[in-house]
């Protein structure tokens, strides 16, 4: 097929729309609803997680050259993050085709109760990515990846997240604090870079790396978001 051009790029809800039937009914089965959790959306969300990143990844690379590896990552994270997935999810009418595969008299959880929930939605999401990589490939996939996540990417960039209140947000809701410390300071005085970890009760939760210290506890609270499974605004 000819190649289109930038303003007719595919988005997801077309790739969706194209899926084979298999695919495109594990993408929107709950592990509640079957016998075997490997015939739900979860195995197809691993793989489409890890195309999603590299498909933003490839878009923001050449883009923001004079951006280091650090900002591109909390760029990247913001962008793809399971608030971000969920609502790209309910742009491409997640919640519609989940309701119609939704089994009849199913003993498991009821597709309202997964349609309410942004964790869900995100999976499902991300099981579509995967489910298109696999029918597609990366070639086609990618583009169609990037244009539906295009508001989410440049709002990342236009209004990036304060991850040091998001993490510290998290964290007051299972009553801890979480303090930072500059474990050390490397390079002459014109390029110095510092390193900082996010403490909690006294464990390292994440840590960071920065042209300021202020910027090292981002880092480090960005990986802290990480390891918590959390990272997103």
């Amino acid at each position: 097929m000819p190649r289109r051009s930038k303003a007719e790029t595919e988005s997801l809800a077309e790739l969706l729309a194209e899926l084979p039937e298999g695919l495109r009914r594990q993408a929107f089965t709950h592990a509640s609803w079957v016998e075997h959790r490997a015939d739900s959306y979860e195995r197809l969300a691993f793989l489409g997680d890890v195309v999603l990143s590299l498909a933003v990844s490839t878009h923001l690379y050449p883009r923001f050259e004079s951006y280091g590896a650090g900002r591109l990552t909390k760029v990247r994270a913001q962008a793809v993050s399971g608030a971000s997935c969920a609502r790209v999810a309910q742009g491409i009418g997640v919640p519609e085709a989940l309701r119609e595969a939704a089994p009849e008299g199913t003993t498991g959880r009821s597709a309202e109760m997964l349609v309410a929930s942004e964790r869900v939605l995100a999976s499902i999401c991300e099981a579509i990515i995967g489910a298109a990589y696999l029918a597609f490939g990366f070639e086609r996939t990618s583009p169609a990846v990037v244009e539906s996540f295009r508001g989410e990417i440049e709002d990342a960039l236009e209004h990036p997240v304060d991850y040091k209140s998001v993490l510290q947000e998290r964290l007051a809701r299972r009553a801890a604090v979480v303090f930072y410390q500059t474990v050390a300071e490397e390079g002459p005085a014109h390029d110095r870079k510092f390193i900082a970890v996010a403490e909690v009760d006294g464990e390292e939760l994440g840590r960071g790396e920065g042209k300021t210290k202020k910027g090292a506890e981002q880092e480090a609270a960005l990986h802290a978001l990480d390891r918590l499974g959390e990272a997103a605004p």
